[in-house]
């Protein structure tokens, strides 16, 4: 079980998600909403669609800062709902050409294939290695759920890539993408930079001297413009995600959702002791 809280002051909301995973059953994710000024629960969600939207968008952020001419081809390590919100963000951005991904059940990509390419108006091919979906790519986005320390994306592979973005992982003891993927980035992002904890795939590149603080960024950083983004070579984007990007999602829900008609209230579940 883990728990994040964020608050933003100016917004006048907090939140916390709690999360847990079950082995052979998979991961419930709960984010509850609450109003600052006088403590209200405001709405309890499934934080499910609130993680993918906003990891996506954290992607989509990124790619904003990453500047990248004409068509792009972009590569797609993973089928599940984190990768087709990776492309669809990234879809936003670029105009992308053709997309190719690479999941190791071949039934999962080629339905991604299929209707990603409907859903977003280009060609997107299924492919039976890592390799062939990252190889020869501008922007690669590895979402996959490998659960093991030999990685999915290697570097080598990068080598016409302008921006990678690993969103997969979020476990020390993990890695999707090898020491090699960050040593050869000009810049390294991160939507925190407890990442370098977090994350199996950073903590070998602090570990080996592939991550020196010179080329650390933070996301944050990056959007402010207080660290400024090379304008060729690669820029690699590690996200674990934070607590404030559920925040700002779920108060989004909540202005768009919580007054329309059927949409159950929350105050009752959370009573309130007076001092």
């Amino acid at each position: 079980m883990r728990i994040l809280f964020a608050l933003d002051r100016q917004s006048g909301y907090c939140a916390t998600k709690a999360y847990h995973l079950i082995d052979g059953a998979g991961v419930r994710y709960v984010v509850s909403l609450y109003r600052l000024r006088d403590g209200e629960l405001l709405a309890v969600m499934d934080g499910r669609t609130i993680t993918e939207l906003r990891t996506g968008a954290a992607s989509g952020v990124a790619a904003r800062k990453v500047s990248v001419s004409g068509l792009v081809s972009v590569g797609i390590i993973g089928s599940g709902h984190q990768a087709r919100m990776q492309l669809e963000s990234l879809a936003n951005v670029y105009r992308i050409e053709s997309a190719a991904v690479y999941s190791p059940t071949a039934a999962n990509r080629e339905v991604f294939a299929r209707e990603m390419s409907a859903r977003l108006g280009f060609p997107v091919s299924a492919v039976g290695s890592a390799e062939a979906a990252v190889r020869g790519r501008a922007v690669v986005a590895a979402a996959s759920s490998n659960a093991s320390s030999e990685p999915v994306v290697r570097g080598e592979w990068l080598d016409q890539c302008r921006l990678f973005c690993a969103v997969g992982n979020t476990r020390p003891q993990f890695m999707e993408a090898d020491v090699k993927c960050f040593g050869d980035a000009r810049l390294v992002v991160m939507d925190s930079l407890n990442a370098i904890a977090e994350s199996g795939e950073l903590r070998q590149a602090e570990k080996s001297g592939a991550l020196p603080k010179a080329k650390r960024a933070t996301l944050a950083q990056v959007v402010a413009g207080s660290i400024a983004v090379p304008q060729e070579g690669l820029v690699a984007f590690k996200s674990v995600g934070t607590a404030l990007q559920d925040l700002a999602l779920a108060v989004r829900y909540y202005e768009l959702l919580g007054t329309r008609e059927g949409v159950p209230a929350a105050p009752g579940l959370a009573s309130l002791k007076p001092k």
